[in-house]
């Protein structure tokens, strides 16, 4: 049995939805910048949003082959405590990114198969965290938050050298099995937490981390 388990609701874009994700105990908010997303928030938007996310609550910007200047702006103006880096980041792209912005670095792998775990053994070298999504169908637009899952079997038992956290097709009715079944002590959820795209519904959100039980201690 899984137990002190955190909770990450990304994909953030009103200061009603960060309050909801506050409120109901979330250890981190996530905002997205990435165009094709029906969740991207400007970077006004996104520094107004983390200025009212308290202390304790990790702040996490999801970017997807983000270039330096892209980086730059949103660094500058929103203050963070993480970069999600989305995309087909090479490690080596993570060692720098985290080398130039002295920000925890957490990089999301999709999987799909089997054959897709080897990767997360690479990227657990590098990164501070890791984000283990279920793998984007060929041709979509977004390289997550399609609300997709995996086969959650295929991480029983496995274990890193750093923290990681369980994605895909995560609800409020299966989030619990879904930590049992994994050994994953950090859920994030976006799409299934919603009303439509891009359209968080409190209730659900409150639902999702009362259903992994009650909270453990803030990050810091």
């Amino acid at each position: 049995m899984t137990s002190a388990i955190r909770t990450k609701i990304c994909g953030l874009t009103t200061a009603d939805s960060v309050a909801a994700a506050v409120d109901a105990g979330a250890a981190y908010v996530g905002f997205v910048f990435f165009a094709k997303s029906p969740r991207n928030v400007d970077i006004e938007t996104a520094r107004n949003l983390a200025a009212d996310v308290p202390p304790g609550v990790c702040k996490v910007a999801l970017v997807v082959n983000a270039d330096d200047a892209t980086l730059d702006a949103i660094t500058d103006r929103v203050p963070l405590d993480m970069l999600q880096l989305h995309g087909a980041e090479t490690p080596e792209r993570v060692s720098e990114i985290k080398a130039r912005y002295g920000l925890p670095v957490m990089k999301a792998v999709g999987i799909r198969e089997a054959d897709d775990l080897a990767q997360i053994d690479v990227y657990a070298e590098v990164a501070d965290q890791l984000l283990i999504d279920a793998k984007a169908p060929k041709g979509a637009d977004l390289p997550g938050g399609n609300g997709l899952a995996f086969d959650w079997s295929l991480l029983s038992g496995r274990r890193w050298p750093c923290p990681w956290m369980l994605a895909g097709g995560l609800t409020p009715d299966n989030a619990m099995r879904a930590a049992n079944l994994t050994g994953a002590n950090q859920l994030d959820v976006s799409s299934g937490v919603e009303t439509a795209p891009g359209l968080k519904d409190a209730d659900k959100i409150a639902a999702f981390v009362a259903a992994l039980g009650p909270q453990p201690p803030k990050l810091f």
